[in-house]
């Protein structure tokens, strides 16, 4: 795993695993607008030369060493062998330790592995209870490795500095809500009554002609809606994809505002 110091100037200096995540998502600067000093695959090397170069540039200095952070002490303790990786807990509780661990990575003699939003789903829909130990469950790495090599890197790398893709609203909109445990802890009801709520909101601005509120409300049911399809297990651009498909050769005319099918 590669770690980055960067430099805004005027601002600060830190270390990421993500530049475009953390400096320019987070953090809103554009690429023109920092500095890579330096990149090393040590954490405790980055974590040492943070502290000095934020001493020596007269910017504040961490109270706490990148290294000894919280989240970058989560990585699950696996196993990896030939044909397999075990992880070191049962299934009922292996997506939250795989949520903890986003964009953790590990090699396999079929290829490199990494965790992800939607890597997460495939790892779920596979993985199998250990015949020796309950509490330890594995995935085969033969399998895995090929899912990376079938499906686009946009989709089974979101999120990751694997990808180069472009991150979508609909992307940054996921990473705030699994970053509230939305997706842990909400379920389809909960979602569906806030998307009504959200609807009621869009009602009360239209009827007072109020644009701003009903901007509000229309990108709070897009919010709502996004996650509401996460949690039932599919995604807002598939559902998208689906609803065009069915209306693109759809003919029909204008009838008290409202176009009406054939």
């Amino acid at each position: 795993m590669t770690y980055y110091i960067y430099h805004i100037p005027g601002k600060k200096i830190g270390v990421t695993r993500d530049l475009k995540h953390r400096v320019e998502e987070q953090q809103g600067y554009g690429p023109d607008e920092y500095d890579i000093i330096m990149k090393s695959d040590s954490i405790d090397y980055v974590s040492d030369q943070e502290l000095y170069l934020q001493k020596m540039y007269g910017y504040r200095v961490d109270d706490e060493p990148y290294n000894k952070l919280k989240f970058n002490n989560t990585d699950m303790n696996i196993n990896v062998t030939e044909q397999t990786t075990t992880f070191p807990c049962p299934v009922n509780k292996l997506k939250g330790q795989l949520m903890d661990n986003i964009n953790m990575k590990w090699e396999t003699d079929h290829g490199d592995c990494v965790i992800t939003d939607e890597s997460i789903k495939w790892i779920m829909k596979n993985v199998v209870t250990s015949k020796y130990n309950t509490e330890r469950c594995y995935i085969y790495n033969k399998a895995f490795a090929r899912y990376f090599d079938n499906n686009d890197a946009h989709e089974t790398r979101t999120g990751g500095i694997m990808s180069d893709h472009k991150v979508s609203r609909f992307d940054l909109i996921r990473r705030w809500a699994r970053d509230r445990g939305i997706y842990e802890q909400g379920n389809p009801k909960s979602q569906t009554l806030k998307l009504m709520e959200e609807g009621g909101e869009i009602c009360r601005a239209i009827l007072k002609k109020d644009l701003q509120g009903t901007i509000d409300g229309i990108g709070d049911c897009v919010v709502v809606l996004t996650n509401l399809a996460e949690i039932c297990g599919t995604t807002i651009e598939k559902c998208i994809d689906v609803a065009y498909e069915e209306i693109k050769d759809r003919t029909g005319k204008m009838h008290n505002g409202t176009f009406k099918k054939h």
